[in-house]
């Protein structure tokens, strides 16, 4: 039924961000040339630009520190790097394309023969136009990445090969932001900022988060406080638990991991792994009523940083909403991870989508009712004196609302039971609420007697 009746016209979050998109490409396409890891100056600029946007905090956290069971690595920077053939060509080159170097490669300079350069090159036979992403971040080792079908160009006689990087003690990059709202509960938003030149799985993440932190910045009413992190992939947020995760289990109600946002193509969403926390039932129901196609993906499927903040003992109730998921689609991970893949549409529609998301979890509540039996709704202006075609599908539904308001369900619950988008009750709440036949709880009749 709420598929039938999907709700596509905008709520008020979404609606005051029209041009949202174009401006998030422009970041996108300013931030792509740079060369991040999971240290080092990219990482650092790239951060920098963001700031630009919206107040980060930005903490180094230095290469040895013990966080959990991983250690922060040495700082990894490299300036320059390429492989010459006899003649002087350059076969390979950073300065064309920085994916064009494994991540973290060891310094090094040498003249080697084709057989002993080929276990030190990496391409893509199913893919030979594509240059595949490739790290060795806890193994000491070096390497180029290029196309298959350059390397299948390559002849026999000596090259000319240097790696220009620095590989030595330093310190790894986070940054956050904390908007305060009413209320100490938070909702988290982690993306990550460590992956070279890749917009879809790399930079749609940051760009959408940060136009996600400027947006809530703006609304002076804020219901939760918004906590918005910046991290490179699996060891930052390991690094940024380990240093708020006693406040984050406290406070956190639902949260993101913000990644593969800028496609056009449909949505789709991660569970968290206990599958039917807050963040689960709101996206699903969202998703739902958006009128526009999804896919739903267990917590077996996951891949990211949501391994991290869902881990037993941490338990974050934190899920994953995304354009294609990671994995999915063929360009993942390779040089087609370009800004052709990524669109000012399909940026902007992941930025309103996640507004739907955060504005469902803001006016979400426990309603109640505050009389016994049917309210008279007449009396009170609340039922139409005329009947007309249509005239009753008002009613219908806040009769509903007033049906299952319990002050055990939440708006949510409600919505998905009487089959309507919680924004098609919420004005009905709202009009209850004022003559007070419904009080709006922000817990349970339950919890609140707790």
């Amino acid at each position: 039924m709420i598929e039938e009746r999907a709700q596509r016209r905008r709520t008020s979050w979404e609606a005051a961000t029209p041009e949202v998109g174009e401006e998030a490409y422009g970041l996108l396409r300013r931030l792509f040339p740079i060369c991040r890891s999971l240290t080092g100056e990219g990482v650092r600029e790239t951060l920098s630009i963001l700031r630009e946007f919206i107040p980060l905090e930005i903490t180094e956290i230095p290469s040895g520190t013990r966080c959990f069971d991983w250690t922060i690595p040495q700082e990894w920077n490299i300036r320059e790097a390429w492989i010459k053939d006899r003649d002087g060509n350059e076969i390979v080159s950073f300065a064309d394309h920085n994916l064009s170097v494994v991540g973290y490669s060891v310094p090094h300079y040498g003249l080697h023969t084709l057989d002993e350069l080929q276990p030190h090159l990496y391409s893509l036979p199913e893919q030979p136009d594509a240059i595949p992403y490739v790290t060795s971040y806890y193994a000491r080792r070096w390497g180029f990445c290029l196309t298959h079908k350059r390397r299948e160009q390559l002849r026999e006689g000596s090259y000319e090969v240097l790696i220009d990087s620095t590989l030595e003690p330093g310190s790894m990059s986070l940054a956050d932001l904390v908007i305060p709202g009413k209320s100490e509960e938070e909702i988290l938003l982690s993306t990550y900022v460590c992956h070279p030149s890749m917009a879809n799985n790399e930079l749609s993440g940051p760009v959408v988060t940060t136009m996600l932190a400027r947006e809530l910045l703006r609304r002076e009413e804020r219901r939760y406080t918004y906590r918005f992190v910046f991290v490179p992939e699996t060891i930052g947020a390991i690094a940024y638990l380990s240093r708020h995760l006693k406040h984050l289990k406290r406070v956190v109600v639902a949260g993101y991991v913000v990644t593969c946002c800028g496609d056009p193509g449909p949505f789709s969403y991660l569970h968290s792994r206990h599958k039917d926390t807050l963040v689960d039932r709101v996206s699903r129901h969202v998703l739902k009523c958006s009128g526009q196609p999804y896919k739903l993906y267990s917590f077996l499927e996951r891949g990211s940083d949501e391994r991290q903040y869902c881990a037993p003992g941490v338990d974050l109730p934190v899920g994953s909403l995304m354009r294609a998921k990671y994995g999915t689609y063929p360009e993942y991970h390779t040089s087609l991870d370009d800004l052709s893949l990524v669109t000012s549409v399909g940026l902007g529609g992941t930025i309103r989508m996640y507004l739907r998301c955060l504005e469902a979890l803001e006016r979400n509540a426990f309603p109640r009712t505050a009389v016994l039996c049917e309210p008279q709704l007449g009396r009170r202006g609340l039922y139409p004196t005329l009947s007309r075609s249509g005239s009753a599908e008002g009613v219908r539904e806040m009769m509903n609302l007033i049906a299952y308001a319990d002050g055990e369900q939440d708006m949510i619950a409600i919505s998905e039971k009487v089959g309507c988008s919680i924004f098609d009750l919420l004005p009905y709440a709202e009009q209850l609420s004022q003559q007070g036949l419904l009080v709006l709880m922000l817990s349970s009749s339950s919890a609140s007697h707790q």
